[in-house]
């Protein structure tokens, strides 16, 4: 799909709800404000970075797909972005990046204290939101999902440098550290619009396999992408020394010499072989077969939304889960 098309889709799914992101971006302006002025450069800075907002989104469209009439999903989009900031501005003090989204990170600008600090700082304005909300089950989904990829961001750090990491293994780290805030988002949006226990949890296996797409294809996307397109530097995860499936799929199906290259660089976090690494992963069959399980759990999301009733919110919701795997960056 051209670069053009998905540019395409991407618009329609967002103009679809066009007026409910733009309250949400209201409230994440309002509910941003600090009377500590670095807070607010900070906040400010990454949150103006724009991304695809995905998980804002999901919450939107499974309300809207349920009818849903009140406000309090302009709310819980904005507390559900706000999480995930935090995640980045610790992710990129953890991984030591300069990069995300084509831009210079919050910690490459103003240091990893003060990203960490305002990291806490949206976690902890998250937290004041949601009780504002006032229901203990969306504080419960949300208590739950910040845990989990709490714990995940542990176990990714577990994994960095150790060659016998298993596809199993790589996975759990997806589903709690990127699936589980998406799952969260699609639990909520049905929740509040009063869906019942089988239709909320069909929300949350949308939302968990759509963020499991979404995590395969940045795979991918970090050998076959390009750094300008996708805003960040080509080649990272294995700088990081992290083995993701790609890598994972190579040392269990390459050539002895290119299994013993890959453990090595991950080990050490070498980048100077990049280019033996790619052609190795580019020339065999990694990413196509971390193409195929993005297809696959794109059509697990697919399938939780279709006993939704027919609406241009399901269809959005359906035109995400191909755009997860269509998409280039």
């Amino acid at each position: 799909m051209s670069a053009a098309t998905q540019n395409a889709n991407s618009n329609t799914i967002t103009q679809t709800i066009a007026a409910d992101m733009e309250a949400v971006n209201t409230v994440i302006r309002q509910r941003l404000h600090s009377e500590v002025p670095l807070v607010n450069q900070i906040a400010e800075y990454i949150i103006s970075a724009g991304g695809k907002r995905i998980r804002p989104v999901l919450v939107l469209l499974v309300a809207n797909a349920y009818s849903y009439q009140g406000v309090a999903h302009h709310e819980l989009a904005a507390v559900v972005e706000f999480i995930h900031t935090a995640t980045l501005l610790h992710d990129d003090v953890v991984d030591e990046s300069s990069l995300r989204r084509g831009r210079a990170t919050a910690n490459a600008l103003f240091g990893n204290a003060a990203s960490v600090l305002v990291g806490d700082f949206l976690y902890s304005r998250a937290f004041q939101m949601m009780v504002s909300l006032n229901s203990m089950r969306v504080m419960q989904i949300l208590s739950d999902a910040t845990n989990v990829i709490a714990e995940g961001e542990v176990l990714q750090l577990l994994n960095m440098h150790d060659p016998d990491v298993s596809e199993e293994r790589y996975l759990q780290v997806i589903r709690s550290k990127t699936a589980k805030l998406f799952e969260a988002a699609a639990e909520l949006g049905a929740l509040i619009s009063g869906a019942d226990d089988g239709q909320i949890a069909a929300a949350g296996e949308y939302g968990r396999s759509l963020g499991t797409a979404f995590q395969l294809i940045d795979d991918v996307l970090d050998y076959a992408g390009d750094a300008a397109e996708i805003g960040k530097n080509v080649g990272d995860d294995l700088r990081e020394g992290k083995p993701t499936l790609p890598l994972i799929w190579l040392m269990g199906n390459g050539t002895e010499a290119q299994r013993q290259l890959v453990r090595s660089c991950i080990e050490n976090g070498d980048e100077q072989h990049f280019d033996t690494i790619l052609a190795a992963i580019t020339g065999s069959g990694a990413l196509a077969y971390t193409r195929r399980a993005a297809e696959e759990a794109a059509q697990r999301a697919a399938a939780a939304v279709a006993g939704l009733p027919a609406s241009v919110y399901k269809d959005a919701l359906l035109q995400l889960a191909r755009f997860a795997v269509d998409r280039t960056h």
